[in-house]
């Protein structure tokens, strides 16, 4: 019997390939799962069901060129390969960027662990109080060291963070001064980025010697010093900081943790804002991320602190309980007017760094700054013993010694062949900046280098006569991380067991799926995770020399060619660290284009009441002035209103910011008429990426016809979450708009001129997660990619289908269809006296993390499940939200008053439910154990639900002294 036509190829295909290939292990449903999903909604296939969901204009015409998919192996192989073309060299080049010891029990039981990277923000405070506490630790650690009151759960990176400090004065300011003071020798990529931020503000940035800086003359509102100084000089700033206080002008000084257990802090010294980096804090250098970023200030500013603030409030049983503080300074609620970016943030790394402090407790912390500033002084011995000038100013961990221009590149020349970087400044001076990692005999290499040939003297010979005493003047009196957390966790079982012990209070995708609209918490695979804490990825200075980095520069240039393909566009920079930071990227990209056309005037951006929550404060930032648009029923932007106001701002019409599919959940059949109607009087269109995950493979932004896309790589492209940071978001741009991507002044990122300047401290953001969606990439390949799009659509109509007899569904698209997220109406049952958040609540009982609440509408539910979860959890949680429908409608009907439902005292916790004395009108089995799968996995919230309001009026946001935990 002959064989069919092809037959034989696809047998060969299937021998062929790889047994572990990725794309199956990433989607949820089988194909038998898909098929009977598919009969739920009522379509015969994908290919229908995407042509009912998605308009037929838009949709992709051929296939992605990407390459073949890879198996997992073969992925990790390509990785290895690459990483093998970097040069892990000694890097003692500073800048804010240090080597240090990731404590092992820290690596593997948070940085390697899903438990915390593969957490949300804690927004559901309930079912994130180890997070929480472990942000507390880090608030406290950050405000004791810095002597300053208040401290933010963490920023995106320390140049940001400076830039943070200029937007918070200038907010400040009374006097509606336009003008602030850099000091010269603050980091280089830092005063980059604070002019960045500072020009579309009109911020005039004057950058000098601190004592040259005149606050009455030049009107300046504030001042921005380091402390101690890039090139290692620890200053006496009293004198600055009087002068400036005496013109009501405040001062941010940018600073190190390390230095600081030795060294007098800024807030005894009168500094109103502590700034810097936590990095050096057990957390890889990286190529220049991710880490946290840290800011402290007074109580009065707390209005104004930008960041997520952890506070401590109480629970319904009367309790101490963490939870996220003064959540209405942030933008998803205060859009435009508001004074803090949920997207910048870094917990991850955050939770890293105030673990490193816990281990090692203030005595250890000491005892690692001590070492170093020994060493250095003894560096700083050798150096003067072969007749080098350092200058006679005190020093921490970095010295600048005073070389010509033919010395200084012979030096760094002689320690290059040593594999050790050190710093070239301009006049041919040499910087060299040590850190806990430095050993005696890499002393003696330094030695050789600066005196061109092997000295008659050692380190350990000059470590007997050497002091390492700072100055009294600058030598630290006051105590601190005197809290207990501090001071009990120091042998690696004790730590061990405080991880566990906190990772258990925090629901994570490891227990059930996250389904929140708008954030896409889809798997973070294994393989994808695994290169991250590869030494050839995580052990780079981002400022190390070009030929050092050639493996991330071919994994960069792949990954923004494949990005560029998913997205339609020219050319993708990886530089923005967060999606907060590519939202304003790509507006930078359009001011700029503006400008170069004559066109500056063009400041006014269109923003649809349907856009991503985040898009006017970041309009605001980039100096757009923001002029809603309304949206029609079906939630659709409306075309007569865009059009109205098109041609009212015509003159001076610069963008629009258009979410796609919208944030209701729908593919707008108009949105290249939107596209079109912008265009013709002059403004660009950016498109928020939040949504790319119904988009790939399927349709792209370059084909609906947006100029600019950023992407959150830890939504669509599987960065994990992290607790709520790490993310990246780079941005695809249009071939015009290609000149104005973000440059750096420490490193080449294109080969040309750059137009725009930095927007994050290192060139390429958070490089050292970029594998991550590289490998997700690489193994998925066009099919695979394509199918997580059309599988995420069909999840997402699945539960809408399943769900709709029991909610009402806001918003459908022109078919009846929803993209990959969909809403579900909670406000008819306000009457009953029973809110969305009840149902939040109530959903923990059942073991499920809340969707996204009364967002983008006030009173309801957005859901989105992701191509990641199978068919049985999907159905999990569809009857966990029609048992509490069910648990609705008996207040609705009488039998139960709202207040006393089971509804209104949700979360209940192993407390409450094993106390002695029970009250309540239902049974404590269907208080904790209300459906089947929670009998054989119960996860329990810590606490019962938090009072925010009495967290708000009693704000405390440091560790709490053990004995408000007593009983």
């Amino acid at each position: 019997m002959s064989e069919a036509p092809g037959a034989g190829a696809a047998r060969a295909a299937a021998f062929l390939a790889p047994t572990d290939a990725f794309a199956p292990r990433h989607l949820g449903p089988d194909e038998a799962d898909v098929a009977a999903m598919l009969r739920e909604v009522g379509a015969p296939s994908l290919d229908a069901l995407m042509a009912e969901t998605i308009p037929a204009g838009i949709r992709l015409r051929h296939p992605l060129d990407l390459p073949a998919p890879r198996g997992e192996r073969e992925a990790l192989d390509t990785l290895r390969a690459l990483a093998a073309k970097n040069q892990v060299f000694r890097s003692f080049l500073g800048m804010g960027y240090h080597d240090c010891l990731t404590p092992a029990v820290v690596q593997r039981n948070v940085l390697e662990n899903p438990g915390w990277y593969t957490q949300y923000t804690p927004y559901q405070a309930e079912i994130a109080q180890g997070r929480l506490e472990a942000l507390l630790n880090f608030q406290t650690m950050v405000a004791d060291l810095c002597a300053l009151p208040l401290a933010n759960a963490s920023l995106l990176d320390e140049a940001t963070a400076a830039a943070e400090a200029m937007h918070m004065a200038h907010a400040l300011d009374k006097g509606g001064r336009k003008a602030f003071f850099v000091a010269d020798d603050c980091h280089p990529q830092t005063i980059a980025v604070v002019k960045t931020r500072a020009r579309p503000l009109g911020i005039d940035v004057r950058v000098g010697r601190p004592e040259t800086a005149d606050f009455v003359a030049q009107g300046l509102f504030g001042i921005l010093l380091q402390y101690p100084t890039t090139d290692g000089r620890i200053e006496d700033h009293s004198a600055v900081v009087a002068r400036a206080h005496a013109a009501s002008s405040l001062v941010a000084v940018a600073t190190d943790l390390l230095a600081l257990t030795l060294l007098k802090p800024p807030g005894e010294w009168g500094a109103d804002i502590a700034i810097g980096s936590s990095q050096r804090f057990g957390v890889p250098v990286g190529f220049g991320g991710p880490h946290a970023a840290f800011m402290a200030t007074r109580d009065e500013y707390k209005r104004q602190l930008p960041g997520r603030l952890v506070g401590v409030s109480k629970d319904a049983e009367g309790r101490p309980a963490y939870r996220l503080a003064l959540q209405t300074r942030e933008q998803h609620i205060r859009r435009d007017k508001a004074t803090s970016n949920i997207c910048t943030a870094q917990v991850l790394l955050a939770v890293m760094a105030g673990m490193y402090a816990v281990y090692h407790g203030p005595e250890g912390l000491v005892r690692i700054a001590r070492r170093v500033h020994a060493l250095t002084a003894i560096l700083a011995a050798g150096l003067r013993r072969l007749g080098l000038e350092l200058g006679r100013a005190p020093f921490f961990d970095t010295v600048k010694v005073k070389l010509d221009a033919a010395e200084g590149a012979a030096v760094v020349a002689r320690a290059r062949a040593q594999r050790i970087n050190l710093r070239s400044y301009v006049d041919g001076s040499v910087g060299v900046a040590l850190d806990e990692t430095v050993r005696a005999e890499e002393l003696d290499l330094l030695f050789a280098a600066f005196a061109g040939k092997e000295p008659d003297f050692r380190a350990r010979d000059l470590a007997e006569g050497t002091t390492a005493q700072l100055p009294a003047a600058f030598d630290r009196q006051s105590a601190f991380l005197a809290h207990d957390v501090f001071r009990t966790h120091h042998s690696e079982h004790e730590m061990l067991r405080y991880l566990h012990h906190l990772q258990a209070k925090d629901l994570s995708l490891t227990t059930s799926m996250i389904p929140l609209g708008s954030c896409t918490m889809k798997l973070n695979a294994t393989t994808e995770m695994v290169p991250v804490t590869w030494p050839e990825f995580g052990g780079l200075h981002p400022f190390a020399p070009a030929e050092q980095w050639r493996g991330y520069a071919l994994m960069f240039a792949q990954l923004e060619k494949w990005l560029a393909e998913i997205t339609g566009f020219a050319a993708v920079s990886l530089q923005p660290n967060a999606g907060s930071q590519g939202e304003y990227a790509g507006l930078l990209a359009i001011r700029g284009y503006h400008e170069s056309r004559g066109e500056a005037h063009r400041d006014v951006c269109l923003i649809p009441v349907s856009a991503h929550g985040t898009n006017p404060a970041s309009a605001v930032t980039a100096g757009f002035k923001v002029v809603a648009v309304a949206c029609d029923d079906r939630g659709n932007v409306e075309l007569a209103d865009l059009e109205k106001k098109s041609r009212e701002h015509a003159p001076r019409l610069g963008a629009l910011m258009l979410t796609y599919p919208s944030t209701h959940g729908v593919f707008e059949e108009d949105v290249k008429q939107i596209c079109a109607v912008v265009h013709a009087h002059g403004g660009q269109v950016y498109m928020d990426g939040a949504n790319m995950n119904a988009q790939v493979g399927l349709t792209s932004p370059g084909t609906i016809g947006a100029d600019v896309c950023h992407l959150n790589l830890h939504k669509t492209f599987c960065i994990p979450h992290g607790g709520g940071g790490p993310g990246m978001g780079p941005i695809g741009v249009a071939a015009h708009l290609l000149p104005f991507l973000p440059g750096h002044p420490l490193a080449e990122v294109r080969g040309e001129k750059p137009a725009v300047g930095p927007v994050a401290a290192a060139p390429f953001g958070s490089a050292s997660i970029l594998p991550i969606s590289w490998a997700y990439i690489a193994m998925m390949g066009a099919p695979g990619l394509k199918r997580a799009t059309e599988v995420a659509i069909l999840n997402a109509n699945y539960m809408a289908k399943r769900l709709e007899g029991h909610y009402e569904i806001v918003y459908r698209g022109t078919n009846g269809r929803v993209a990959h997220e969909f809403i579900v109406d909670c406000r008819p049952f306000k009457k009953a006296g029973i809110e969305a958040e009840d149902i939040a609540k109530r959903l923990m009982d059942y073991g499920f993390h809340a969707p996204t609440m009364s967002f983008p509408v006030a009173g309801t539910l957005m859901i989105e499940p992701t191509e990641s979860e199978p068919r049985a959890e999907l159905d999990r949680f569809c009857e966990a939200m029609i048992a509490i429908r069910g648990e609705i409608r008996e207040v609705e009907e009488g039998p139960v008053k709202a207040e006393d439902s089971v509804l209104r005292h949700a979360p209940h916790t192993a407390r409450a439910v094993a106390a002695s004395d029970w009250d309540r009108a239902y049974s404590r089995e269907r208080a904790a154990f209300p459906a089947p799968w929670v009998h054989q996995s119960k996860f329990w919230p810590a606490t019962a639900r938090i009072d925010n309001t009495f967290g708000d009026r009693n704000l405390v946001c440091t560790c709490p002294p053990v004995e408000a935990f007593a009983g």
